[in-house]
């Protein structure tokens, strides 16, 4: 009897195992530590289907100057967040959302360097492809999407910059990357005239940038960006080689 008893707890506990060890998904809210001992929090986002088995797409998410630490909004609130909540059973990517500490995500920043160590971090805890790896932001973070691609441009699959503005004099630098960027003609906070200047070098160094400008529309353009019915599935189809 006592035999059989051990049998059967033997065979009972994988079981137990598993189910412990399934993956979570959904928004969920992490911490990173940093080099100084203090800890700093992001969100991550992780598809319904995520099973830890087969490899899945990346972005990483900048936001804009008003959901930094302090403000009024999270992170997760503005932009990408709510277009994740619009079908968040079928979004088929993970995606990496932190928050900025300084008001900035310049690449050479302290907050530009723990988005990428998160990202790091989150890809390594996941199944990933690193091929797919893609970068997007808002406002200031549309403005750290390109300084973030010329720092970096041989980490990203393609890059989505909204209402924000780069360093023309980078354009061969980034040429090559696949883009799609946004930015609505009445904008006040950030001109236009800081997208169409980049799409104008990248053209001149012979890059093939997309570029959506939404006349009569303010600064809030990314609302309409994240809402394009093209924009993930085209995210999809770029990859590294």
């Amino acid at each position: 009897m006592l035999r059989l008893t051990s049998t059967l707890l033997l065979v009972a506990l994988p079981s137990l195992v598993f189910a412990d060890d399934k993956p979570a998904t959904g928004f969920s809210e992490k911490t990173i530590k940093n080099t100084d001992g203090t800890t700093s929090p992001y969100v991550v986002f992780v598809p319904k289907d995520y099973d830890g088995k087969k490899e899945y797409p990346v972005i990483l998410f900048l936001h804009g100057a008003g959901e930094t630490k302090g403000g009024t909004k999270k992170p997760v609130e503005v932009g990408i967040g709510p277009a994740i909540k619009r079908d968040e059973n079928a979004f088929p990517f993970i995606v990496v959302i932190p928050q900025s500490e300084k008001r900035t995500w310049n690449a050479t920043s302290d907050d530009g360097k723990r988005a990428l160590a998160i990202l790091d971090e989150v890809t390594k805890s996941h199944k990933t492809d690193p091929k797919r790896i893609y970068l997007t932001g808002l406002s200031m973070g549309g403005y750290g999407t390109w300084s973030m691609a010329a720092a970096h441009p041989e980490r990203w699959a393609a890059i989505v910059p909204i209402c924000g503005g780069g360093d023309p004099t980078k354009a061969p630098l980034i040429k090559d990357i696949p883009m799609w960027c946004f930015h609505g003609d009445k904008d006040t906070a950030v001109s236009v005239k800081k997208s169409q200047e980049m799409i104008e070098a990248l053209k001149k160094a012979e890059g093939k940038p997309k570029y959506t400008e939404y006349p009569g529309v303010g600064h809030n353009s990314w609302d309409m960006a994240y809402a394009e019915k093209e924009l993930f599935p085209w995210l999809l189809e770029q990859k590294k080689k």
